[in-house]
């Protein structure tokens, strides 16, 4: 896991890209040239009466420029006070946070999940071998751009207004994608149907862990996962998805 820095970070731009997702770069002193794909970044309020961070993968690295790209959801009240943010505001940030996905040459599949997109972009990015990328939607789709400059991209909505009807895994098989490595973010349901998939047919996968997190640093124990093997901090078949994770070979945890 690389150094984590606690900084007061610049905010460069912010824009909506699709109902109640929005887009922000932030400049940042240390954290950008240290961070990897698959990592995240805790975000503060400024508002005094919300106390903890909200943990947000990071979607894009900028390492001249020493920025950080976060693609978020607006879930509660902060934040909705992250997409009030303009150019020249200010964001205390403590990152990064967790560990990230492990590079290969093999020829892959990217697979995200509603706001498990966003960090599949700097994965992508970052992988030089062959890659497809499948990308799953309700309805409204983003960074659908982005992702086809890096992969071939397939796209699977609810509602079946683009690509496919359906989930990810519909798209995967209607599209007949192979693979000897899956990376993946997203919702649970979706990473128990892939992992079920990579386990029927030998493919070697990462997944990405969604779980509500209180401290983002493996100190409140508020984020395990049910493991396979024991944890070394607790003596029990569990693990910390901020400390261990977020990413996670398949076969190391149980849904």
């Amino acid at each position: 896991m690389s150094e984590k820095f606690q900084e007061t970070a610049s905010v460069l731009s912010q824009e909506r890209l699709a109902a109640g997702v929005y887009s922000m770069w932030i400049q940042t002193e240390n954290i950008a040239k240290a961070s990897k794909p698959g990592q995240f970044i805790s975000v503060y309020c400024n508002d005094q009466s919300r106390m903890l961070p909200r943990p947000i993968s990071i979607c894009e690295i900028d390492t001249e420029k020493n920025a950080l790209r976060i693609v978020y959801r607006i879930l509660g009240k902060g934040t909705e006070e992250f997409s009030s943010y303009k150019a020249g505001d200010s964001v205390r940030v403590l990152g990064p946070l967790g560990n990230g996905f492990p590079l290969s040459d093999k020829k892959a599949i990217l697979i995200g999940g509603g706001i498990g997109i966003p960090p599949m972009l700097e994965l992508a990015k970052s992988l030089k071998g062959e890659k497809d990328i499948v990308a799953g939607y309700r309805d409204e789709l983003f960074l659908q751009e982005e992702l086809k400059q890096n992969g071939d991209f397939y796209a699977a909505t609810e509602d079946g207004s683009t690509g496919t009807k359906g989930n990810v895994m519909d798209a995967i098989r209607e599209n007949k994608l192979e693979a000897e490595i899956i990376y993946a973010c997203g919702p649970t349901p979706m990473l128990k149907a892939i992992k079920a998939y990579a386990i029927e047919h030998n493919i070697e996968a990462w997944l990405s862990l969604e779980e509500k997190m209180a401290c983002g640093i493996g100190a409140c124990l508020a984020c395990v996962c049910q493991s396979k093997e024991k944890d070394e901090h607790t003596n029990v078949n569990n693990k910390r998805v901020c400390k261990e994770g977020p990413v996670f070979l398949a076969t190391e945890v149980e849904f």
